[in-house]
């Protein structure tokens, strides 16, 4: 399994960033984070300085959202759609992203679903709970 550092992380991200500015070729999973990228050009600063991404490292954003946190939220829900694992959840961020007319508020909405499930297994200590995720985006498809 791969496990990328923070600071790789923010590698990756800042150089999409140059790579897409410059029109260079990219790779495909590169490709997906540079459509993320595009989709919020109020981090475009932080992905254009990488020696000042890694300089943060550690620093809260007082009143933001990581940029590098949030895209790469982006990414996985991106990767486990592609593969559809946990398994359906191709379907029910589909069906949320049909109900909001928008993948990309379907994302946003999903990464909760995900942050949620994610801290309940750090609390618990169990394994990530792959049917409880799933649940809280179909849920999230069936409400206004």
């Amino acid at each position: 399994m791969f496990s990328p550092s923070q600071a790789d992380v923010r590698r990756f991200f800042c150089s999409v960033y140059a790579k897409a500015l410059a029109r260079q070729p990219l790779e495909a999973i590169e490709t997906i984070a540079s459509h993320w990228i595009d989709e919020h050009p109020e981090y475009a600063a932080d992905f254009a300085d990488v020696d000042a991404a890694l300089t943060s490292m550690g620093n809260v954003l007082e009143g933001r959202t990581n940029p590098f946190l949030h895209l790469s939220m982006h990414l996985s829900i991106s990767e486990q759609c592609s593969i559809d694992q946990p398994r359906g959840v191709r379907q029910a961020v589909e069906l949320l992203t049909h109900k909001r007319n928008s993948l990309h508020q379907a994302h946003h909405e999903t990464m909760d679903c995900l942050g949620k499930m994610l801290w309940e297994s750090q609390q618990a200590g169990k394994p990530p709970d792959g049917e409880a995720y799933i649940a809280c985006v179909q849920r999230n498809a069936t409400r206004d």
